[in-house]
């Protein structure tokens, strides 16, 4: 969840991403089709996304109903968003990168590390058959597993809890996306990362921050710098960053 704007005081209401009238959704009756095909043609594939599966994906999942309702207008600006509980929902365009970079087939495991509104498991969900997410705040995980539910994401599944300490139970993962910056790459992450699959995160201070995509080889880690970002810091429980 990338950090774009200042942190705002949001009502406890306000955290309800969706009503029953939103989540009656139908993409033959959307009115912002015509708005994300734009976003998508202007700001995902200019910019360099080649993954037609990732584009089409971009393109299929209505992201006006992941934010909350007074944002519903700008949900496909180019910019995060704020969601609540000083957390935001990505730029459309670093969401794009982010999982095109991990190279995913259907027969990937995801796990993702900060399910925030649920967007970027959605967009996982429509390219992979099992997608594992963990979301250290209550109320936003209680939101975003209904809201996915609703939209018919039985292959996605929310767990609330300590992202850092990742899902051993479901592991090894395939394919990690961290969507909040450690400092240092999470030593339980990097062991329930499969030999092979690659972990994309940012990491570093609350300032300057480095995307960074991982490849498991030989038990190694090997890294590549992709571009300076900007996200939330990944907490714990206690409000600690780690």
């Amino acid at each position: 969840m990338i950090r774009g704007l200042t942190k705002s005081i949001i009502p406890v209401l306000f955290l309800v991403l969706f009503s029953s009238s939103r989540t009656n959704y139908s993409i033959q009756d959307d009115k912002y089709q015509k708005v994300r095909q734009r976003m998508v043609r202007e700001q995902i594939v200019a910019r360099g996304i080649k993954d037609q599966k990732v584009i089409q994906a971009m393109i299929k999942v209505p992201r006006h109903l992941f934010v909350p309702e007074a944002y519903e207008r700008m949900a496909y600006e180019d910019r995060p968003l704020p969601i609540g509980e000083g957390q935001t929902i990505s730029q459309p365009y670093i969401v794009a990168l982010m999982t095109e970079l991990l190279e995913l087939t259907p027969n990937t495991k995801v796990l993702e590390i900060g399910t925030g509104s649920g967007y970027q498991a959605a967009i996982l969900g429509e390219l992979v058959n099992e997608v594992y997410t963990i979301e250290i705040v209550e109320i936003l995980g209680q939101t975003s597993s209904q809201l996915l539910s609703d939209l018919g994401y039985k292959n996605i599944h929310v767990k609330i809890g300590d992202g850092y300490k990742g899902w051993p139970e479901k592991a090894p993962f395939d394919a990690i996306i961290v969507t909040c910056a450690p400092s240092d790459i999470p030593k339980p992450l990097e062991n329930q990362l499969k030999e092979g699959g690659k972990m994309i995160i940012p990491l570093g201070g609350s300032i300057v921050q480095e995307l960074i995509l991982l490849e498991k080889k030989n038990g190694d880690l090997i890294k590549k710098v992709v571009a300076p970002v900007r996200f939330v810091p990944m907490v714990r429980h206690d409000g600690i960053r780690y």
